[in-house]
């Protein structure tokens, strides 16, 4: 029998370890009135957001689950628990950080990929965050990054203005479900013409079983002014279902640039319904970077609103499906005004009975023209048992855009084997090149360390059978 291919599943031990329930308080499971206004009460949050959250729940009610894409009837919300609140309060000292928190992040390396390339860490454990600290010099410039609570009380007017209005709650049931119980997440304001020449990076830890995270991230990018942003998530492994349902509203204003860096490494038994969008404004550019390895479930398409003259998107995404995943990526660009561009590179891989759909929506309005997309996506399936599907959808209503798509679905290639084995190079090594090679593209894209945790979780294992 010929030799085939072999990828080990992700390498989930560092992720999977599980902390002792150390919460102090936790809602009762299910979502009612009564758990929405204890969650508000807890964050005293002002009234217009107690009002916020109870029309979201209503909204939540009276919408339908999705008609399409990955079966989530799994997910039962009389089962989720929906705010879990840690031993914990927060602090801006390392060492402040209650012993077995601080022993998980320092797991997951994240004090010392501050120490090393960061210009502020935010950490948030289950519903709250546990950590923030933003460099001086930054905060000297007028950059503000902090929590979405502490955002809340001391730039009240800011959260206001913005908070979903890009993702409203009648967007969809997750939108309305996390419009109802968002807890924790980031806060970024950089004022016009502020280079931050440092990323910054938050990164959720959900420990709780049968619990559910759903942090707000709001960033705005003000004229001229540029940002990197990094985002890491995990969660250890339960027999009950989790569910992620967060949501990321980025406003890039004119001549602003964002990048927007995401490695998502849940664990196996969780539901990812996440929502990210941009608004991008005159001459400004959106960066999405964006790694999907790990949950059970998840549908996650970033959206880029190009609302300006000129607007720029850029998707970069790698999927990894393995068994027992049913990962659907992929990305929504809207072009809506002239002159416009976006272009979309993805890879997905699948294996071991595992599910990847690359799923797009490119939509060019009346009040686009000369508007240009360019889509590629490529899939790799390793074995016969996986699945891959490709999806695109372009709705053009003018007759002056630029739009093109190219798409891949395949194996690995017996001719490209045997070229390289013709050079002199082992088939076990060829195969290897070839997959390596397949997720270059992405991987250089990744901040260093988020590199590096690809290459680590991909891990390239060769087999031969005779």
């Amino acid at each position: 029998m010929r030799a085939k291919t072999y990828v080990e599943d992700i390498e989930r031990a560092l992720y999977d370890i599980r902390d002792a329930d150390a919460s102090v308080y936790k809602t009762g499971a299910g979502l009612t009135e009564e758990i929405i206004r204890d969650i508000s009460a807890r964050k005293n949050d002002p009234p217009w957001m107690l009002e916020f959250r109870l029309k979201a729940l209503e909204t939540y009610h009276k919408i339908n689950l999705p008609a399409w894409g990955p079966d989530i009837s799994a997910l039962n919300m009389d089962e989720i628990v929906t705010y879990v609140k840690p031993n914990a309060k927060q602090v801006s000292d390392w060492s402040e950080v209650p012993e077995e928190i601080k022993n998980t992040f320092d797991r997951l390396g994240i004090p010392e990929a501050e120490k090393k390339s960061l210009a502020g860490v935010g950490a948030q454990y289950d519903s709250e965050v546990v950590y923030h600290s933003i460099q001086q010099k930054l905060v000297d410039m007028g950059v503000v990054y902090t929590d979405m609570e502490t955002a809340l009380v001391e730039h009240e007017d800011i959260v206001r203005e913005y908070f979903m209005t890009l993702v409203p709650p009648k967007d969809h049931k997750f939108a309305a479900l996390h419009g109802a119980v968002w807890s924790g997440g980031s806060f970024v304001y950089v004022p016009a013409g502020v280079e931050v020449k440092i990323p910054l990076q938050s990164y959720f830890r959900l420990n709780a079983a049968g619990a559910g995270q759903f942090e707000h991230t709001l960033i705005i990018v003000e004229e001229g002014a540029s940002l990197h942003f990094i985002e890491g998530c995990s969660a250890p492994k339960y027999n009950v279902t989790n569910l992620h349902a967060g949501c990321v509203e980025l406003f890039v204003k004119e001549n602003a640039r964002l990048r927007y860096s995401t490695i998502e490494n849940w664990s196996r038994n969780m539901m990812n319904l996440n929502t990210k969008r941009a608004l991008v404004e005159k001459n400004g550019l959106i960066e999405w970077v964006s790694g999907s390895f790990g949950s059970h479930v998840s549908m996650l398409y970033p959206c880029s609103v190009l609302h300006g003259e000129g607007a720029r998107a850029e998707f970069t995404g790698v999927t990894f499906a393995g068994s027992g995943q049913n990962l659907d990526t992929g990305a929504i660009v809207v072009h809506a005004a002239p002159k416009t561009s976006a272009n979309i590179n993805t890879r997905t891989i699948s294996k071991s009975g595992g599910s990847a759909t690359y799923r797009s929506a490119v939509k060019v309005t009346k009040n686009a023209p000369f508007a240009k997309c360019s889509v590629n996506c490529e899939s790799l399936m390793l074995d016969d048992e996986s699945r891959s599907d490709t999806l695109p959808v372009m709705d053009i209503e003018g007759d002056e855009a630029d739009i093109g798509h190219e798409a891949k679905i395949g194996r690995i290639s017996d001719e490209a084997i045997f070229y390289l084995m013709a050079r002199g190079i082992s088939e076990a090594e060829a195969r290897a090149m070839i997959v390596r090679g397949f997720v270059e593209p992405i991987a250089k894209e990744l901040p260093l360390e988020y590199a590096v945790e690809m290459n680590n979780l991909i891990s390239l294992e060769l087999e031969g059978a005779n």
